[in-house]
């Protein structure tokens, strides 16, 4: 069974910043295509960040410069490292893994992040 458990939303300030975690069990991230995407509320669910099997990464233009991706193979694990974030970044952030080639298509339930003063 596969499970993707997003961790580290919350509140946080303007010009503040948070770490995202995806803790995967049931897959190998390193073999997957790792992603990070966000919905807020009226919106749709959009790309933020993603991370291929050979490490190259991809980001929105609206995070390019403030949030990082990464990936932890001994810990199965794909961090979001996101800065001065802005208020236009509260969303619900959801982890997401894809097998090259395959119908394999996996996604996390999301963790909330809220950027408020």
């Amino acid at each position: 069974q596969v499970q993707l458990v997003e961790s580290g939303g919350g509140l946080v300030q303007p010009g503040g910043s948070l770490r995202l975690s995806c803790a995967a069990s049931g897959i190998i991230v390193s073999i997957y295509a790792m992603g990070w995407y966000r919905q807020a509320p009226g919106k749709q669910r959009e790309l933020v960040a993603t991370i291929t099997r050979g490490g190259s990464t991809n980001y929105a233009d609206s995070v390019k410069g403030r949030f990082t991706i990464s990936r932890d193979n001994a810990k199965n694990t794909v961090y979001l490292q996101m800065s001065s974030l802005k208020p236009e970044d509260t969303a619900v952030y959801y982890c997401n893994a894809k097998k090259p080639l395959t119908p394999s298509n996996y996604w996390g339930q999301g963790t909330q992040v809220t950027v408020s003063s």
